[in-house]
């Protein structure tokens, strides 16, 4: 199977203490049946835990939901544990309830993609499709 032909692998994750997981388990989902690996780490995940599992899983983007209101500490935790894992091409996308305010600035960190409540699994599941390709 060449690179074109793999799918892309997305981790989909929980970080902190954020125990809604219904949101995470539905795109995770979604994704997987519009033909991508995905692999769904569970609730309550370190950033550290995240960034070991995207490298374990040799994933193309992890997909972070955050319910709590910790994102702007999560996400930037997330992508520091990446880049000391020498993965910082893993695209980091996400989603959750963020203010507007914060959104730029996240994406100014590195966050490629913030889908805010009401994002369709149809637009995330395009979005991955459009950005995400198999590492090489």
């Amino acid at each position: 199977m060449t690179d074109k032909q793999r799918k892309i692998r997305i981790l989909v994750a929980k970080p902190g203490l954020d125990g809604h997981d219904r949101g995470a388990k539905v795109v995770a989902r979604a994704l997987a049946d519009a033909g991508h690996e995905v692999v769904y780490t569970g609730l309550h995940q370190t950033p550290s835990m995240i960034a070991t599992a995207a490298v374990q899983e040799a994933v193309d983007g992890v997909g972070l939901s955050i319910m709590s209101g910790a994102h702007m500490t999560l996400f930037p935790a997330v992508l520091a544990a990446l880049k000391e894992q020498g993965a910082e091409d893993v695209v980091v996308f996400g989603g959750g309830i963020i203010p507007d305010e914060d959104v730029e600035e996240l994406r100014k960190l590195g966050v490629a993609k913030i889908f805010k409540p009401g994002a369709s699994t149809q637009e995330i599941g395009q979005w991955v499709s459009d950005n995400l390709g198999p590492k090489a």
